[in-house]
C-alpha cells in the first residue's frame, strides 16, 4: 500500500544503487559528484535530475520519490524544489496513485513560487492536472478560476475550462455564477467539449430556460401533459395547444439519421413556423399510447396525417433538469417535434 514518503533518516547513498550494473555505477558516480556540489546552483539541479531519471528508468519509482522528497526536505530554499516535487507528483500519477499526485500538485501551488522549465510553467501544469484529478466542485472552482485568470491565453481550449467551471458552479448550487460563466462560454468560438455532444446547443437552452420568467407550460405528470396535448390536437383547440408548447428552446427538426435525406423536404419547417398554423390546415391522427421512458426522462407521441410533405411527426417530451428552481426541476415539458418516421 502506497504512503506519502517520510524523511530518509539514516539512509545512505548506497540505498539508491539499483538497476543494472551500469546504472548502479552511474548512480554511484552521480552521488559522489552531488556530495561535492554547493547547495543550490545549476550543477546540483542537473545531478539531482539525472539521479531521479535513472531511478525511474530502473523501475524504482518508490526510491525516486524518497530521494526527491528527502532532497526537498534537506534543502528547503532550493530554487528548484517545485520542479523536484513535480517529478514526485508525476511519479505518483504514473503509479496510478492519484490522491498522492494531487497532494503534491497542490503543495507546489500553495508553497512554491512558479518556475519555468524550458517553455513550460510548473504552476500551469499543476493546475491542469489538478482540475483533471479533483472531484470536489468547490475546489475545482478555485482551480479553474486560477487557471483561467493566470493562464487562460495558454490553454488549448479555454472553452472547455469555462464549461467545466460553470458545471462546478452548478454542482454547488450557485446558479447565478454558473449562468454568468455559461454566457462567457457562449461568446467563445465553438469547439468540441470532450464527452459532451452539442454542448453549445445544450448551454444555449439552459441559459434561455434560466432567463425565462414564465414556465407555466411545465406539468408535474407526463401522463397529464400528454393527455392535454392530445386533446388539444384532436379537438383542434389551438389556444390550448399553444399553452402547452414550451416557450423557450422549442425545436422542430428531422430525426438525426434522416436529416440529409429529408432536409430538402423539411426546409420550410423551422422554429419560426407555429405548430398552430399546421393544425388549422390539418386533421392529424394521434396514437393512443405514447412511448414513455421514465428512466431517461423522455417521451414520444406519434402523430400522423399532417398537411405537410412529411406527414408523420413525433411530439417530444422531456423531464425538466433545472436544479436552480426546485419547484420546476423534475416537471415535464413538450419541448419539440421530430419530423418523419422514428428510426
Amino acid at each position: 500500500m502506497l504512503a506519502l514518503p517520510l524523511a530518509a533518516c539514516g539512509i545512505n547513498d548506497a540505498y539508491y544503487y539499483v538497476g543494472t550494473l551500469d546504472q548502479q555505477r552511474e548512480l554511484r558516480e552521480l552521488f559522489r559528484l552531488l556530495s561535492r556540489q554547493k547547495e543550490g546552483g545549476e550543477g546540483r539541479f542537473v545531478l539531482t535530475q539525472q539521479i531521479a531519471q535513472i531511478l525511474s528508468a530502473a523501475g524504482n519509482r518508490e526510491k525516486e520519490i524518497v530521494f526527491l522528497t528527502s532532497h526537498v526536505e534537506k534543502n528547503p530554499d532550493d530554487l528548484y524544489d517545485a520542479y523536484f516535487l513535480l517529478l514526485v507528483a508525476e511519479a505518483y500519477r504514473e503509479m496510478k496513485a492519484d490522491p498522492f499526485a494531487l497532494h503534491y500538485y497542490t503543495r507546489i501551488l500553495k508553497n512554491h513560487a512558479d518556475l519555468s522549465v524550458g517553455a513550460s510553467s510548473i504552476h500551469f501544469h499543476c493546475l491542469q492536472e489538478m482540475v483533471a484529478l479533483e472531484k470536489d466542485p468547490e475546489l475545482r472552482i478555485e482551480y479553474y478560476k486560477d487557471l483561467l485568470s493566470r493562464f487562460g491565453d495558454q490553454l488549448d481550449s479555454p472553452s472547455t475550462a469555462y464549461y467545466e467551471l460553470a458545471r462546478s458552479y452548478e454542482q454547488v448550487g450557485d446558479w447565478e455564477q454558473a449562468i454568468q460563466v455559461y454566457r462567457r462560454f457562449l461568446r467563445l468560438p465553438e469547439t468540441d467539449i470532450p464527452g459532451i455532444s452539442d454542448a453549445y446547443s445544450l448551454v444555449r437552452d439552459k441559459v434561455s430556460f434560466y432567463d425565462s420568467q414564465d414556465k407555466s407550460w411545465t406539468m408535474d405528470d407526463i401522463g397529464t401533459l400528454i393527455a392535454a396535448v392530445k386533446d388539444a390536437i384532436v379537438t383542434r383547440n389551438i389556444p390550448k395547444l399553444v399553452k402547452y408548447q414550451a416557450k423557450v428552446n422549442f425545436f422542430q427538426k428531422p430525426w438525426g439519421d434522416q436529416k440529409q435525406a429529408i432536409l430538402s423536404a423539411a426546409d420550410d419547417f423551422s422554429g419560426d413556423i407555429s405548430v398552430a398554423d399546421f393544425l388549422r390546415s390539418s386533421h392529424p391522427l394521434v396514437d393512443e399510447d405514447a412511448d414513455i421512458d421514465l428512466a431517461t426522462g423522455e417521451a414520444w407521441l406519434r402523430t400522423t396525417n399532417w398537411m405537410y410533405r412529411i406527414s408523420t411527426w413525433y411530439l417530444y417530451f422531456r423531464k425538466v433538469d433545472f436544479t436552480a428552481d426546485p419547484q420546476i426541476n423534475g416537471k415535464w415539458e413538450w419541448v419539440g417535434i421530430y419530423v418523419g418516421d422514428r428510426m
